[in-house]
């Protein structure tokens, strides 16, 4: 792999930060303050890491200004030191660029339309109708199912699968394994039979949506499932049928959204969340790890629920209370009632 090197004065240019120190020096890769060697670049975001500062050996360090003064390195000054850190990881990523063209091993139905900038990895189907659009990056393995389109600048990882009539907007990034369109959870019962009800709205991804590994997204069963601009799913997430997610929210791993509820914008969700179906959710919501939603709500803000972790002789104290509480209700009920005697 050849080694990537740039002046710390581009650097400090590209990300308008102030730099104090030497702009000639040359930066190699990126490490934490820790880790870093004389001509890495680091960074302080996280108040935690902030004992490491002093003695980092580390070329330069991304700092805010008021935790400048204690940096033994040169500095760049900036208010969002995580968000600079973030830019110029683009600048060190190792992954491979993809050629444009179509492997020989793909197999591509000859009504699909593909842009010449756009690279078709090794086994991949793209099938009839669908539309590729310029610079798209698709990996091996990948699915892209019929009528399906990908909007400009998005990269698909490998064993990716988007069903038919699945609508990718411009520069998403979804991740391998990922499924999207899969059929919704329909079924109708009779006598105790369960018949399957055929899913047949689309999925539409808006545009700079990331999608992580192995989640899935389902399609509509009768409107469409949608997911807007900027929105960024964690690994291993379930998007039921008819789920909207309104633009910029984010989901950490194992987050499960029932079908037909609707999520505003800006929304967090904290890993393994759980939001029952048919709700709505405020925009600016954001919901600590394992929380379960089972009404709407309409106001923004921090929502929890469950329990943190402790001793297993003291939970199993507190579950018996917690089915005491109905029967302490009415006995309090009671006693209140006596009491405006």
């Amino acid at each position: 792999m050849t080694e990537k090197s740039y002046r710390l004065g581009d650097i400090a240019k590209a990300l308008g930060a102030e730099l104090r120190g030497d702009p000639d020096i040359h930066v190699t890769g990126l490490a934490t303050l820790q880790a870093a060697d004389p001509e890495q670049l680091s960074f302080l975001a996280n108040p935690a890491y902030a004992k490491y500062l002093a003695d980092t050996r580390a070329a330069a360090v991304i700092v805010s200004p008021d935790a400048a003064g204690d940096c033994p390195t040169n500095v760049l000054l900036l208010d969002n030191p995580y968000l600079g850190y973030a830019r110029i990881s683009h600048w060190f990523d190792p992954t491979p660029a993809a050629p444009p063209g179509i492997h020989s091993s793909a197999v591509v139905d000859s009504s699909a339309t593909i842009a010449a900038s756009a690279s078709i990895g090794p086994n991949v189907v793209v099938e009839a109708n669908a539309a590729i659009g310029d610079q798209v990056s698709i990996g091996a393995g990948s699915i892209v199912g019929a009528r399906a389109s990908v909007g400009a600048g998005t990269v698909i990882r490998s064993r990716v699968t988007l069903a038919h009539d699945v609508v990718v907007g411009e520069r998403c990034h979804l991740l391998s394994g990922a499924v999207v369109g899969s059929d919704g959870f329909g079924f109708a019962n009779e006598k105790g039979q369960w018949h399957r009800i055929a899913q047949i709205g689309r999925v539409i991804l808006g545009n700079d949506v990331e999608v992580g590994a192995n989640t899935t997204i389902d399609r509509g069963a009768l409107d469409d499932t949608v997911i807007g601009n900027g929105v960024k799913l964690d690994n291993l997430i379930q998007i039921a049928h008819n789920v909207r997610i309104g633009d910029h929210s984010a989901m950490a791993a194992m987050v499960g959204i029932a079908g037909s509820t609707k999520i505003g914008s800006h929304c967090v969700f904290g890993g393994a969340s759980g939001v029952a179906g048919h709700l709505d959710i405020a925009d600016q919501v954001h919901l600590t790890g394992m929380t379960l939603v089972t009404g709407d709500i309409r106001e923004p803000g921090v929502y929890s629920s469950g329990t943190s972790a402790e001793t297993n002789r003291q939970w199993r104290k507190n579950a018996v209370r917690f089915r005491q509480l109905d029967s302490l209700a009415r006995r309090i009920k009671e006693l209140e009632k006596k009491s405006e005697v």
